[in-house]
């Protein structure tokens, strides 16, 4: 469950939402529309912790990159990777992506 507030009451009201915010993020709004979440500091923590960033092939290395290429994946996460030519250089892109 999400509880929300006003930009305005949030600011008018901190140390009651900031205390809410330790059972339940906290939607605020700002003209009616959401502009920000107050969640306590394990929530955030257990959200970063899930956090991936994504980078592009090309900012591998090649042994990050022989690394994958050795990698087992189990039948259970198989998938189709047509676009990867197994004889081709792992490390430029077909198709100019």
């Amino acid at each position: 469950m999400t509880a929300t507030v006003t930009a305005s009451d949030a600011r008018k009201n901190f140390d009651h939402w900031h205390d809410r915010s330790r059972t339940e993020p906290v939607r605020i709004t700002e003209h009616g529309r959401e502009s920000a979440y107050l969640v306590s500091a394990e929530t955030f923590h257990a959200l970063w912790s899930c956090y991936r960033k994504a980078i592009g092939v090309g900012a591998l290395s090649d042994a990050e990159m022989a690394l994958i290429m050795e990698a087992e994946v189990s039948n259970e996460h198989a998938y189709e990777m047509p676009d990867l030519d197994e004889t081709s250089d792992a490390s430029t892109p077909k198709h100019g992506t």
